[in-house]
């Protein structure tokens, strides 16, 4: 999905078209993960995996990959949709900790609040560049936190770009 086509999809009245064509992306579709809800903002994103032949590990427990995969790029798309076009926005880093293992349908819950927006537009008015980082745990249907994953992006002005 190129920057341009999803740009074009983040109007209000335009979040489920980008929720159906998130949810066709093949590394999606093929590890079972399932967007479930977009908000018109792109403040908020759920996102959630049942556990399936084809995305369990060895011990029939949700393949790690796939734990790790749900939880890409979604803060990206959804700082692109907040920021604008002004802004270039890259996931830099990632890291997993793996806190039990997945059994069963897993969740996780994407949300973006006015201040983290109003701190990121802040800080690059002083700064060429700001790595914010961001936290979204992964739970099983008991809201029992399995998975934590941490994501590194990288945010910069286009203006300041060569």
């Amino acid at each position: 999905m190129t920057r341009n086509i999803l740009l074009k999809l983040l109007g209000g009245s335009q979040a489920y078209a980008l929720r159906r064509r998130v949810n066709l992306w093949p590394p999606f579709l093929g590890a079972g993960i399932h967007v479930t809800h977009i908000a018109s903002d792109m403040k908020s994103i759920d996102v959630e995996m049942k556990l399936r032949w084809w995305n369990a590990n060895y011990v029939g427990t949700h393949f790690g990959g796939s734990l790790f995969a749900m939880t890409d790029a979604f803060y990206m798309l959804m700082l692109m949709g907040n920021l604008g076009r002004d802004y270039i926005v890259w996931d830099k880093a990632a890291t997993i900790r793996y806190r039990k293992p997945g059994r069963g349908k897993v969740r996780a819950e994407f949300r973006l609040t006015e201040a983290q927006i109003d701190d990121i537009r802040a800080k690059l008015k002083r700064l060429p560049k700001y790595d914010p980082v961001f936290t979204v745990e992964v739970k099983d249907e008991q809201g029992t936190v399995i998975a934590e994953v941490e994501k590194v992006l990288h945010i910069r002005r286009k203006d300041l770009t060569q």
